[in-house]
């Protein structure tokens, strides 16, 4: 007999999935296109490297203020506000748990599309590391306007340097994402969710069970 079966449930709504598919492209673009820049790798040619870089840089920006619209206006912000509540669990699953066919301490749910770690990485993500990259970019790409801009102190190969770094960071969280997507109960149900909407869960979890169990303590 199955003791865990499971109830689809819609959770990812047709813009977040866009953004998210729009984005995962943009940032893969970027990140090849800039280790070109840098000389690393050789795929478009140094000019329209540098071309398509800048493009997709400014065009990422500009989705990035529509994308924190969105979320402020349809209070989905509220999904990557941190918590503490089996943020231990989750850290002890995920570092041992996991590799013992343990079950998830945490299930998604509307009201709770990640759990506590997920909501301290995207929120880390989103508010500090890519602002980061976004404004190194900027100012890198905006170099030639920096006494205009009273910037002029600024070193250009410090900017250069801390953008490159963003660079390597970003790689390496995309890295680290595209392995956590194979942790869910099949291999590919995490990828599949991203492209359907339709999440799995256990059946009999509750709408956001986990986050009242807490505070019944």
């Amino acid at each position: 007999m199955n003791q865990h079966r499971m109830k689809k449930i819609y959770l990812y709504s047709k813009f977040e999935r866009f953004w998210h598919w729009f984005q995962a492209v943009i940032i893969i673009l970027l990140l090849l296109t800039g280790f070109e820049v840098h000389g690393t790798v050789s795929l478009f040619g140094f000019m329209k490297a540098v071309d398509l870089h800048n493009i997709l840089g400014l065009t990422w920006l500009g989705m990035f203020f529509f994308f924190a619209f969105w979320m402020f206006v349809t209070h989905e912000y509220r999904q990557y506000i941190p918590t503490t509540k089996k943020l231990f669990e989750v850290a002890r699953y995920y570092s041992s748990g996991i590799f013992k066919g343990e079950p998830h301490p945490v299930h998604k749910s509307k009201n709770a599309k990640h759990n506590p770690m997920q909501r301290l990485t995207y929120l880390s993500l989103t508010a500090l590391l890519l602002p980061f990259q976004m404004i190194t970019g900027f100012l890198y790409w905006g170099y030639n306007d920096w006494a205009d801009w009273g910037l002029s102190w600024l070193s250009l190969e410090v900017v250069a340097l801390l953008h490159l770094v963003g660079g390597f960071s970003i790689l390496i969280f995309l890295i680290v994402h595209v392995y956590m997507t194979t942790t869910g109960h099949t291999i590919t149900a995490h990828v599949a969710a991203m492209f359907s909407g339709w999440e799995e869960v256990p059946e009999e979890e509750e709408v956001a069970d986990w986050e009242r169990k807490e505070e019944m303590h």
